[in-house]
């Protein structure tokens, strides 16, 4: 899913004062809450639940993000926790739809104690438990799960549990304005248009809930579907709320607001043409393993099945397919710097596929100590792209609040698509370079209607289109990160290297009058987490090449990459 760097609560700034002075428990506590009278009705958890997980819970095992914790008869609230991500999923309470799953009584009074162990443990102080996007989620569970929970329950619990929601709506009505911009705004506005819907008596809550919720779609979500981080993850954390959102306006017989049904139609859609030829999701702009239940689970509510697209301009993609074989390739600027925590120098870098295997990638996220290896993955480097003389083509800032966020980036990417002999061939530029080295990097691909082979050159100008001038510093390396599952080795020639995909599959690589080397590289986003893969590697500078044209090529298909030196062809573009 969607990788985002939460920063500590707070932060610096009017923003983070704002926020601990909304967090502090004696500001918060001394407030009169009023009492919803009851729940009207619970929407729909389209996340699939797990009843061995359930099965752990129950004997005081949560494991969650990789780590295992034994509470040993003690609340899992008062535990130290042993990272962040254990943390934000325990105290999201997501993990509720695995005791649900289980169908039992133990459930219901399992859930039930856990719940009364928050409110007791972490409802008035924590600062973790109340940092905004968490308390939506945990809201948000709370009101899916609320049949789980108080089936059975008596009087004073249903009191207590409907105080502590109410004042965590409330606290959230609060923060809502100093909460970091993008998904996390949007996912508070969600949880309130929720509990606007859910609770009874709050026509105020849902008025006020459902305008921001629109103004947060209307400044996030791109008229082609994608989102304003280029995250195509963050689809499926939107989509996975949105829909569910959705029935429940239906179900209430309220008016949803129009614009949310133009997202979710646009944006599901989106998702599809993220996918490579294997079902995953292209690994672009903090999108990390693809969550394969939750996708199946938004794609079934796909209504349209119409064409698929391939060129989203306002997302900044551009999707190549023949035979099998997928191309997705980055052409978009950098998003809004404030929106920028999960944007990576990638522009121009792609990903490939081929029937069910992934060739090319990018290096991606991890879904554990995303921290620790946020500042590599978000590198040029660690995509299939060009980095000029060692240098990413964004520049990053650490905010007050120690989020990431770009500085400088390109602004100026100019694409072309344009039919040649049944196949399409792309061409795309960035300025990424233009601030240091006045270097203009252009990128052109060109996929075969069968599939079998992809033809790419890189062309390295001035702004005007002249040839770079001498005393500029002019080496670059160009990278094609391979899958795990793909085995290479180097060919004798020096310039080609051959691909053993899954299966004995074979396909070449070549780059005419080229010295190509193989070197180690990683694979972030493996859902085992990181592993050892291979990159293929072009280093050389500009006064010798100027221009580098490379190939894959199914080994046994017509017209494969020939092993004689000499001039390459251009593409015809």
């Amino acid at each position: 899913m969607a990788e985002r760097r939460r920063p500590a609560l707070g932060g610096g700034g009017w923003r983070g004062w704002w926020t601990r002075i909304a967090a502090n428990p004696a500001y918060r506590w001394r407030l009169r809450v009023p009492i919803p009278e009851r729940l009207l009705i619970a929407p729909q958890d389209l996340r699939t639940g797990d009843p061995t997980i359930a099965t752990e819970i129950y004997g005081g095992v949560f494991g969650f993000a990789g780590k295992v914790v034994a509470a040993e008869g003690r609340s899992p609230f008062e535990i130290q926790s042993p990272s962040r991500e254990w943390s934000e999923l325990l105290l999201g309470f997501s993990w509720l739809r695995h005791l649900r799953s289980a169908g039992l009584t133990l459930s219901r009074k399992n859930a039930r104690a856990l719940v009364a162990d928050w409110i007791t443990q972490h409802g008035g102080s924590h600062p973790v438990s109340w940092e905004p996007e968490i308390t939506a989620r945990r809201v948000i569970s709370w009101l899916t799960h609320s049949p789980l929970i108080l089936q059975d329950a008596d009087h004073g619990f249903y009191r207590t549990f409907l105080r502590s929601l109410s004042r965590q709506v409330r606290f959230l009505r609060r923060v809502y304005p100093v909460t970091e911009e993008g998904y996390p705004r949007l996912l508070v506005a969600t949880a309130l248009t929720f509990a606007g819907l859910c609770m009874a008596d709050e026509q105020r809550l849902l008025q006020q809930s459902a305008k921001r919720l629109i103004q947060e779609l209307r400044r996030q979500m791109l008229p082609d579907g994608g989102h304003v981080s280029r995250n195509p993850g963050t689809l499926i954390d939107i989509l996975i709320d949105l829909l569910p959102l959705r029935q429940i306006f239906e179900a209430r017989s309220i008016p949803a607001p129009g614009i949310l049904s133009t997202v979710i139609d646009r944006a599901i859609p989106m998702l599809r043409f993220f996918r490579m030829s294997d079902g995953a999701i292209a690994q672009f702009n903090g999108m990390g393993a693809t969550p394969s239940d939750l996708l199946a689970a938004v794609l079934a509510y796909d209504d349209t099945r119409g064409a698929l697209i391939f060129d989203a301009p306002q997302s900044g993609y551009q999707r190549l397919e023949g035979g099998g074989s997928v191309v997705i390739a980055d052409t978009g600027a950098a998003p809004p710097s404030a929106m920028s925590y999960q944007a990576h120098a990638g522009c121009l870098s792609f990903e490939f596929s081929t029937k069910r295997h992934r060739v090319v990638i990018n290096c991606g996220i991890p879904a554990l100590n995303r921290d620790g290896w946020s500042e590599a993955a978000r590198a040029t480097a660690a995509h299939s792209t060009v980095t000029w003389h060692d240098t990413s083509s964004c520049r990053f800032k650490t905010s007050r609040n120690g989020t990431m966020l770009v500085a400088d980036g390109p602004r100026d990417v100019q694409i072309a698509r344009a039919g040649r002999e049944d196949a399409v061939i792309l061409r795309a530029s960035h300025d990424g370079y233009v601030r240091n080295f006045g270097v203009i990097h252009q990128r052109s691909w060109r996929l075969s209607p069968e599939g079998d082979r992809l033809d790419g050159e890189d062309i390295f100008t001035t702004p005007s289109g002249d040839e770079i001038p001498p005393d500029t510093d002019d080496d670059y390396v160009i990278r094609f990160h391979l899958h795990p599952a793909v085995k290479a080795s180097r060919v004798n020639d020096g310039r080609t290297v051959l691909l053993i995909l899954p299966g004995r599959e074979s396909w070449l690589f070549t780059a005419p009058n080229m010295h190509v080397e193989l070197e180690e590289s990683i694979f972030l986003s493996a859902s085992e987490g990181p592993r050892r893969t291979s990159q293929i590697v072009i280093a050389d500078n500009a006064r010798t090449f100027a221009r580098v044209v490379w190939t894959f090529a199914r080994a046994d298909a017509p017209g494969q990459p020939r092993r004689e030196t000499g001039a390459a062809p251009r593409l015809p573009i």
